[in-house]
């Protein structure tokens, strides 16, 4: 899905030479920074947008009729609350090509390249701001540059459009590097402290899901207050169908999408407790600290988890000071990528803040989650159902997929960078 130009381990001494790296310890390997006295003389000389896709792509097929995955389903959001846009997201969203993520492509005067997504408009802020401060510096100086981009970008934001964009960058210098030292990016950072990660479905087509071994469902609510109490009733018949797929032993979590109030979430808390569901997230809209808090506080039955529209260390220590949640969600392409999902991390480390990034093994997230102990779950979303055998062979590879006691179990690629076979063209 992403990375490409690949430097083998076979060659990694004869390159590393050549491009004036000294080799890393394995011990220095495992650590946070880089080692002292290693200077990467690379130097920056090129920025672009570029499309990537994977080299390996399933067959086309049309998804079984109704099923959850296609996206033209009702699902609960802050605009529920206005008829004309409370069909479908896409109702309200962008017209499609117009705000999308990106992905950023770093190059260097030694050829290694590294490949970065970002989250939406961020791509622009790249190319028309970011690009001019990244020319001619050491991708090694990671801290450095994300420091540049942050100071730089203050005045016009702090969240949303440049912070995306900042992740997009800083993603695209760690995939360099661990491609400069011919190591994953799980490496770099810590090592494993885990030899693959539990992982969780977020989806309605439960049946697919429950079939294919996952023991952890999160269900995309549809409905919200302003669907009255038949809405209530329909949610929670929503959570019994997947109590009763499940099992007793598996665990619902509950997607709302900034779409409830601190009232409506008390009462569907009351609703659904008899069928043990282990998480709400994001039922408020993201900036109530407050509300979020009241909730955290309130609400014993189960945990509140929000994070995923929140943006670096600053918005997180908002979290921490409101004691919000339970769960912390920070998506990578969009909190200021993997140098600000460590602090983050590192925050919620001390106070025993499970961090479960947003879509955290459908991305780079995942070589975070498998190097940090306080990062216990990833989250995958499964192909439709009603596609040929292959479609989801192909799927298990892509995220290696494995079966134990938890249900499946991913991990992140093995290759350097974040080791992900890609086609690139010019976007």
């Amino acid at each position: 899905m992403r990375r490409g130009h690949t430097i083998t381990l076979m060659n990694r001494r004869n390159f590393l030479t050549a491009a004036g790296v000294a080799p890393v310890s394995a011990l220095a390997a495992q650590t946070n920074a880089l080692p002292a006295g290693v200077a990467s003389k690379l130097k920056i000389t090129g920025v672009r947008l570029v499309n990537i896709r994977p080299k390996k792509r399933p067959p086309a097929y049309t998804p079984s009729a109704g099923s959850w995955s296609t996206q033209n389903v009702e699902v609960a959001n802050p605009m529920s609350i206005y008829p004309e846009y409370k069909a479908t997201r896409s109702l309200f969203f962008p017209d499609a090509g117009k705000m999308n993520g990106f992905t950023v492509e770093i190059s260097t005067d030694k050829g290694v390249k590294g490949y970065g997504n970002g989250g939406a408009g961020g791509g622009m802020v790249v190319m028309e701001h970011l690009s001019k401060l990244l020319v001619n510096e050491d991708p090694f100086n990671v801290e450095r540059i994300w420091d540049i981009c942050w100071r730089s970008t203050m005045h016009y934001g702090r969240m949303g459009v440049t912070m995306n964009a900042i992740s997009g960058v800083d993603l695209a210098l760690w995939d360099l590097i661990g491609k400069a030292l011919g190591l994953p990016v799980y490496r770099l950072i810590g090592g494993e402290v885990k030899p693959r990660v539990p992982a969780y479905c977020t989806g309605n087509d439960i049946e697919q899901h429950v079939e294919a071994g996952f023991k952890r469902l999160k269900l995309a609510i549809p409905y919200g207050p302003a669907d009255g109490r038949q809405g209530m009733n329909q949610n929670v018949e929503l959570v019994k169908r997947a109590r009763a797929a499940l099992g007793p032993d598996g665990d619902i979590m509950l997607d709302c999408w900034m779409s409830w109030t601190e009232r409506y979430t008390l009462e569907m808390a009351d609703l659904v407790a008899p069928y043990r569901v282990y998480w709400m997230e994001e039922v408020l809209q993201p900036h109530d600290y407050a509300g979020f808090g009241r909730l955290n506080a309130a609400i014993k039955t189960t945990r509140i988890a929000t994070g995923e529209h929140e943006y670096g260390r600053y918005g997180y220590r908002n979290l921490l000071e409101h004691n919000a949640a339970s769960i912390w969600q920070p998506d990578i392409n969009w909190c200021g990528g993997m140098t600000e999902l460590g602090k983050i991390g590192a925050m919620a480390a001390a106070y025993d803040i499970p961090v479960i990034p947003h879509g955290g093994g459908l991305s780079q997230a995942i070589h975070w989650i498998i190097a940090h102990v306080n990062a216990p779950w990833a989250e995958l979303f499964m192909p439709a159902p009603g596609g040929p055998k292959e479609v989801y062979q192909m799927w298990e590879e892509q995220y290696h997929i494995t079966r134990g006691p938890e249900g499946l179990y991913t991990r992140p690629p093995d290759g350097p960078g974040f080791g992900q076979d890609i086609e690139v063209t010019a976007a």
